[in-house]
């Protein structure tokens, strides 16, 4: 999902981008990590047979995927309506897929049945349809446009541009008809992205080396002991959020709300919520990401929302509600806007721009533009044996493009008809004009991810809802808008998925048809799971969305305001809000160029403008969380790095699934009206001297 997302693109990533380049050698992959005695990686898988695409489909990997895509979905929807940051997640699907098949295979041989030998292939099949199925926790925006249509995300956006509240039924079928157009869109390009391009696609590429390493003798040892470790941490995180619900009788109740700096501090934000998810995620997340956030919390709520609030009644009406956007609440949010699409802005061009020089270099260096199904004339010349093998394999299995033409036209047709019956204000020829250019956004997008690994889904996504909702005008314009967004994002966020995957299956030698048909068994699972579990928090926490609740959906008020922005114009913000927010604009792009400009040594320290953005409207507590776990990662890298690079993902994995799991059992319980015994309030001593006074009396 790389997917996955996150919520802006760029912070899905939990890779480290440096060591898979090391990792890959060259362009050709000519001498990968994990060969042994001087051998390279298919020299030592070349005893083994290479199932056929139909045999890498098994329906135990299909079982698996699915038990694994309910457990990640439930992952990525905790983490989108909480605060929208999302780490990669293909470590653990990986792993887990390799330990739950393998655990399967060794009961079936002890019982004295014969166990299909679980191969790399059908890892990979396994982890596709994972990353596939929960990807659409993310780009469904349950957290972001989606919810962003609802009634109680207008109220607090305080518009009229009309409202569509969450329905199981709609959802899943809007969901059906926009999922799958990415897909066909990109399949013909397969062959010119991975082989005639040679393009890095880092996070599938490094998802391969995994895989790889999982089925070796002493990658398959080392896999186990992670498996166990993660294993460990997520019994530890599980028990702990068990533990924790005890104490939540009630509102601000709980280690959650915890004053760790004291009463003052709390107030704005800033404290330890000991959430064991966001320390895992802090784990993965690399360590600018997470001090970006923190310095984000701090000129936030600590330095600028104190000084705006001593404006009451000159810069804003005072006595407004908290949540009113006409008072603190629209400094919050459009400020945290403008830095979004300046950072977005910055990096769509710089994206586009390598991707139009990419594409000069490479035509030109040919003179015309590869086919996919012809045969490139230097296929074979000065390859590597892995590439000549990986090249073979992966050229074997077409998938013809009049397949993909024929399927892209069709499911643009059916939903040309069925959205405008969903979305009355979304006209059909929206619509057609979306799907028009979508192929060519989509294919930008899977390039520029080749390039650097970011895909930019969320920003063609609100270039979506300013083009579409300044297009359907005043009265239908904000819905108009977001689901526009969300067609977009559907679109570009699973080519460049494919693509990705595309790339980890030319390294694992799987089928191109089989990881084809993986993605759309994964997207059909994610088009239902996803819904169903968003519905089970939409129905268990009625405050859902609102600023102060446990899932605040901070996105879902961020992309609704966008549609408002780019419908009304500047006329909806408070007093001085729009000079801010040039200012914050201005400053994303100033940090983006410098940080590129500094090159990667010193441009490593420059904050993230995208990270620094999210606490605006949250505030730091996740903040602190993810620096205990970068802290945690740095000290255990001090003491032993060999380990900490080993077992750390396996760790933070354990903490994110957990706590994640743990919302299930938690949900059914608010569901059913259960409420934990116990109330634990953390008061001031004024308010504890009052409450002794009252129960003494």
């Amino acid at each position: 999902m790389v997917g996955n997302a996150i919520e802006e693109d760029k912070l899905e990533n939990g890779f480290d981008h440096e060591e898979v380049e090391q990792e890959d050698g060259d362009a050709n992959g000519n001498k990968e990590k994990g060969g042994e005695y001087g051998m390279s990686v298919e020299q030592m898988f070349e005893g083994r047979q290479v199932p056929s695409w139909g045999n890498q489909l098994t329906m135990r990997a299909l079982g698996v995927s699915f038990v694994l895509s309910v457990l990640f979905s439930f992952i990525v929807m905790k983490l989108n309506l909480t605060t929208g940051i999302i780490p990669s997640l293909n470590v653990s699907a990986g792993l887990l897929g390799f330990f739950f098949v393998k655990t399967w295979t060794k009961l079936l041989q002890k019982s004295g049945l014969f166990g299909q030998p679980f191969t790399r292939q059908e890892n990979t099949v396994i982890q596709t349809c994972v990353v596939a199925s929960s990807g659409i926790a993310f780009s469904g925006g349950f957290g972001s446009y989606l919810f962003g249509m609802s009634e109680r995300i207008a109220k607090q956006s305080g518009d009229d541009g009309g409202f569509k509240n969450p329905s199981l039924g709609w959802i899943i079928g809007f969901l059906f008809v926009v999922s799958f157009l990415g897909l066909f869109s990109v399949v013909p390009l397969r062959k010119i992205m991975i082989i005639d391009f040679k393009l890095t696609y880092p996070s599938g590429t490094a998802t391969a080396h995994l895989i790889n390493s999982f089925h070796t003798p002493q990658g398959a040892k080392l896999a186990k002991k992670q498996v166990k470790t993660l294993g460990k941490f997520f019994s530890f995180s599980f028990l702990w959020g068990f533990f924790q619900w005890f104490f939540t009788a009630g509102d601000d109740c709980g280690f959650a709300s915890f004053p760790t700096f004291g009463l003052k501090a709390y107030e704005n934000r800033f404290y330890f919520d000991f959430s064991s998810t966001y320390v895992g995620v802090g784990m993965i997340c690399p360590y600018i990401i997470n001090i970006s956030v923190l310095l984000g919390g701090i000129l936030s709520w600590g330095l600028m929302w104190p000084l705006i609030e001593k404006r009451e009644g000159d810069w804003y009406p005072a006595g407004l509600s908290s949540s009113n956007m006409h008072g603190m609440q629209g400094y919050k949010v459009f400020i945290a806007i403008a830095m979004i699409l300046g950072d977005g802005l910055y990096n769509f061009v710089k994206v586009l721009y390598k991707t139009l020089i990419g594409l000069f270099y490479q035509i030109r260096g040919r003179q015309t533009l590869p086919i996919a199904n012809q045969q490139s004339p230097d296929a074979s010349e000065n390859l590597s044996y892995d590439d000549q093998r990986r090249t073979e394999l992966f050229l074997k299995d077409r998938i013809p493009t009049w397949f993909s033409v024929a399927g892209y036209v069709t499911i643009a047709s059916i939903s040309t008809i069925v959205l405008p019956h969903i979305f009355h204000e979304l006209k059909w020829y929206y619509v057609l004009v979306i799907y028009i250019f979508a192929p060519i956004l989509a294919f930008c997008n899977a390039y520029g991810a080749g390039l650097t690994d970011w895909s930019l889904a969320s920003t063609y996504g609100k270039l979506a809802i300013f083009t579409i909702g300044a297009w359907a005008g005043q009265n239908d314009g904000v819905l108009a808008g977001l689901i526009a967004c969300g067609v977009m994002m559907n679109i570009v966020s699973t080519a460049s998925d494919l693509m990705q995957d595309f790339k980890t299956g030319y390294l694992t030698l799987t089928s191109p048809r089989s990881m084809f048909v993986s993605q759309v068994i994964g997207t059909a699972m994610g088009c239902i799971v996803s819904p169903c579990v968003f519905w089970l928090f939409y129905k268990a926490f009625h405050d859902l969305g609102l600023p102060e609740s446990q899932y605040p959906a901070p996105f879902a008020t961020v992309y609704r305001n966008m549609s408002i922005l780019g419908m009304q114009g500047f006329s909806s913000l408070p007093r001085e809000c729009l000079v801010l927010c040039y200012v914050f604009f201005g400053a994303a792009i100033l940090m983006n160029s410098t940080k590129d400009m500094l090159g990667k040594k010193w441009g490593a320290f420059v904050p993230l403008p995208m990270a620094m953005a999210i606490p605006f409207y949250l505030g730091s507590y996740f903040a602190i969380d993810m620096c205990v776990g970068s802290l945690i990662l740095f000290v255990w890298q001090k003491l032993n790095r060999e380990k900490a690079d080993a077992f750390s993902a396996a760790v933070a994995s354990g903490l994110i699934c957990g706590d994640g799991i743990w919302t299930l059992p938690s949900s059914i319980l608010a569901l059913f009206g259960v409420q934990p015994p116990i109330c634990m309030k953390f008061l001031s001593r004024g308010a504890n001297v009052r409450v002794d006074n009252f129960l003494t009396t």
